[in-house]
């Protein structure tokens, strides 16, 4: 995938979504298949499926025992204390991934 095109696809995809109109009528005033822009849809969501990294291990400058810090790819950092569950865990990872 071109980056080009992703980022094409994507600011459309974005637009038509914050827009609320519908798909159909959005593509038609865009001149671009209703096809096209469900499997551009698709392709970029799960192209934005949170991706795990190595992690080097290094002392924290502040005492933080027990948390587990996720650094999302746009860069926001979401950090999980030790004293949650495990179903906890797996709703707050699923919602990511949506």
């Amino acid at each position: 995938m071109t980056e080009n095109k992703a980022k094409y696809w994507g600011k459309l995809i974005a637009e038509q979504k914050g827009g609320k109109q519908k798909i159909g009528l959005f593509c038609r005033e865009h001149g671009i298949s209703e096809p096209s822009f469900y499997y551009w849809r698709n392709r970029l969501r799960k192209s934005a499926l949170v991706r795990f990294a190595v992690l080097e291990t290094a002392a924290p400058a502040t005492s933080h025992a027990g948390t587990l810090e996720l650094v999302l790819r746009s860069g926001e950092r979401l950090r999980i204390g030790g004293q949650v569950d495990a179903a906890t865990l797996r709703v707050v990872l699923e919602a990511l991934r949506a």
